[in-house]
């Protein structure tokens, strides 16, 4: 079994995934009770994907979003650093150009797409900052970043049930229905470990974008952030 530590080691990371990409939908559906695919509903709409545009979804695993931009006629590009998530979703969406790429130094030319998605892959890079700035590189003036990650729930006592939900009742529940039950008990500890919202917020506008706000969804589980490159000025450089 594949288990990656907090020090987020990107080798480390990346077997853990290899290690759940055939299951990881289902598992997803299950673990969060389908709230899952509302969550994606709410990012979906926040990317706005229409015919013509170029989105970039980072993390994107099987390829279960990247679908859903292209249906909407969008030109994607799927990027994820796990090579068994690119081979599972190559099998899946053949339609979809796969891509394997570490979000710290993205394979791409600068101000290449209109969007740039990436969905609960945030918390697993190493250096959150360097990422967010390759972000803004490959985004155009003008660009958007669209981010969906776990978050820190805002009423006390619903944020103390999720704690322990996360720490004990997660790690029990991903022996029932996964096989690389460490990846569970890692979601979890990453999940506690990532900061909350506002922090999350300060720490994009750092990194050069513009207009940054955020959602929260099921309380503060999930908030999907939302930000801008500005349109004079220069992408950051990493």
């Amino acid at each position: 079994m594949s288990r990656a530590t907090l020090a987020k080691d990107p080798s480390e990371v990346a077997g853990m995934f290899d290690a759940v990409a055939r299951r990881y939908d289902l598992t997803n559906d299950v673990m969060s009770l389908w709230q899952v695919r509302m969550w994606r509903a709410v990012t979906r709409a926040a990317v706005d994907a229409r015919p013509g545009t170029r989105v970039l979804d980072l993390a994107a695993g099987t390829g279960t979003s990247s679908a859903e931009y292209a249906r909407e006629g969008a030109q994607v590009v799927a990027c994820d650093f796990s090579t068994g998530m690119v081979a599972e979703g190559k099998r899946r969406h053949p339609e979809i150009t796969f891509v394997a790429g570490d979000a710290m130094a993205l394979p791409f030319a600068d101000a290449t797409f209109d969007v740039v998605t990436i969905s609960y892959g945030l918390r697993n890079v190493q250096d959150t900052a360097l990422a967010l700035r390759e972000m803004a590189r490959v985004t155009r003036p003008g660009g958007r970043l669209v981010i969906a990650e776990f978050s820190t729930p805002t009423w006390a006592p619903f944020r103390d049930l999720y704690r322990f939900y996360l720490g004990t009742a997660l790690p029990a529940a991903g022996r029932l229905v996964s096989s690389n039950t460490e990846a569970y008990s890692y979601l979890g500890e990453s999940i506690l470990a990532w900061p909350d919202q506002q922090t999350l917020a300060a720490l994009i506008q750092d990194c050069g974008w513009s207009e940054v706000g955020y959602k929260n969804l099921s309380g503060g589980i999930v908030a999907v952030h939302r930000a801008t490159r500005p349109a004079q000025a220069p992408a950051p450089r990493p």
